[in-house]
């Protein structure tokens, strides 16, 4: 392994769109572009620990809590912790630019809810 430039891929999503623009064997890098109105799956990750960024836009950030989904009111400029088991999901008010940074674990996603059909499946 060397330095150098690393490919930039994007991946097309029903609510719009991510770019991975860093994977190794320990950490990703991603941009999620999420379309308004639109909504990622309510999920979670058996072992994908991620920590995401509002970089620009208003989303709806629900969590679980105590049993409860919750908005934990996420706005531009602030983080959140995933840990493992996490139940969560992003909901765009606006066009919406998150920042994802993850260990590698790029298919561990668990659906509960999804709009586009992909219920319990973790296919892009």
């Amino acid at each position: 392994m060397v330095s150098g430039r690393h490919p930039i891929r994007t991946v097309p999503k029903p609510w719009g769109h991510e770019t991975i623009w860093a994977q190794t064997d320990v950490y990703v890098g991603k941009i999620l572009h999420i379309k308004a109105g639109h909504a990622l799956s309510l999920q979670y990750h058996n072992l994908k620990d991620e920590t995401i960024h509002l970089l620009s836009g208003e989303m709806i950030y629900r969590v679980k809590v105590e049993n409860q989904l919750l908005d934990v009111g996420l706005k531009a400029g602030e983080s959140y912790r995933n840990l493992p088991g996490t139940i969560h999901q992003m909901e765009a008010v606006t066009d919406c630019d998150v920042l994802e940074v993850s260990t590698p674990h790029l298919d561990d996603v668990v659906r509960l809810e999804d709009r586009y059909g992909r219920k319990g499946t973790s296919n892009p």
